[in-house]
């Protein structure tokens, strides 16, 4: 058994656990042996030391799937063989975001990779409640997008989308492409914007209506025809640059709305009067609100396939080579998964 940690900064190690004791279920948790995990950029964020919220050392990881090997007492519903994805969303049940059923952000909020050890080890105890059964016939590797298609589902929960929208995504990395493949289901037309060309290319291969590369031409410009003039009726920032929220702002169309994933602590210098005179939506959105079963209904329909942004698969033992690639080549990489097989 190993696990893979972040000792601290920069330092990532392979743990050999297989001199521990095995790790039984407590009563209410079920023992995963993972089998698929997705490196995720907050995932390298722990890794250079940039997340506020991890403490070190830290097993990372929080997009995996396994299948589950032993129950604790008091769970029912779940066996020893079940195929599994796991919702890494840790709530208490209890406070006010809890009870009005927004437990992502719980203010007690635990995540598994980043306020507790996550997925990247061979096995993990999780609560019951966060292991979600798949299907034993789909294969770990798609099970595990299931929770980055889940902060997708979450913002356009947030904002609503429609076949009568004109969307622009800011961003055509991991979470930009999702958006882009989710808000399609609706009908709506969706424009991708980003800096890197081959970026874009890929997204236009996943259907964007038309890409912009906003360092070759001013986004606002660029937008100022869509929605018969008057620009994007839904923004969903992606990117975190700093400025992104100001400019959404400024271009998004009367009755607007504004979905926030970026995760940047700069300063936005907003004008209210814009928020005011178009009365625009401004929503932000973390994490996810129980809507992995959504990311795995629409993989289990067909309506999406997220093989295609799965571009690199490690063995678990070769983590430190997957986190080299992804520095060294990013426009190489979408989804680097890691292969806990035996």
């Amino acid at each position: 058994m190993s696990a893979i940690v972040v000792e601290k900064p920069h330092t990532l190690a392979i743990r050999d656990e297989s001199l521990a004791p095995a790790p039984g279920p407590s009563p209410g948790e079920v023992l995963v042996r993972v089998r698929r995990a997705g490196i995720c950029g907050s995932d390298i964020h722990i890794f250079h030391g940039t997340n506020p919220f991890a403490k070190y050392p830290r097993v990372i990881g929080h997009e995996f799937a396994g299948e589950i090997e032993a129950v604790g007492l008091g769970v029912t519903g779940l066996s020893p063989g079940d195929h599994v994805v796991v919702d890494p969303v840790v709530a208490c049940g209890h406070c006010y975001p809890c009870r009005i059923g927004r437990p992502n952000v719980c203010a007690n909020l635990e995540v598994m990779g980043v306020h507790r050890d996550g997925g990247f080890r061979t096995r993990l105890a999780i609560p019951a409640a966060n292991a979600i059964r798949i299907s034993p016939e789909m294969p770990f590797g798609i099970a595990a997008m299931a929770e980055p298609f889940s902060i997708a589902a979450n913002v356009l929960s947030r904002t609503g989308v429609s076949d009568t929208d004109t969307v622009l995504v800011y961003g055509a990395g991991m979470i930009g492409l999702t958006v882009l493949l989710a808000a399609r289901l609706s009908g709506a037309r969706v424009v991708v914007a980003d800096i890197d060309d081959a970026r874009l290319a890929r997204a236009a291969a996943m259907g964007a209506a038309r890409t912009i590369n906003s360092r070759a031409t001013p986004l606002a410009e660029a937008v100022a025809d869509e929605n018969d003039g008057l620009g994007p009726s839904l923004i969903i920032e992606a990117a975190g640059a700093p400025g992104l929220f100001e400019e959404a702002t400024r271009i998004a169309s009367p009755a607007g709305r504004i979905g926030l994933l970026g995760f940047t602590a700069t300063p936005s210098p907003v004008t209210q009067q814009d928020i005011v005179k178009k009365e625009l939506t401004i929503a932000g959105s973390r994490l996810n609100r129980k809507l992995l079963p959504q990311a795995i209904g629409w993989f289990e329909s067909g309506r999406i396939d997220p093989a295609t942004l799965i571009t690199q698969v490690f063995p678990a033992k070769d983590a430190a080579a997957a986190f080299d690639l992804i520095a060294r080549d990013p426009a190489s990489t979408v989804k680097v998964q890691l292969d806990f097989a035996d």
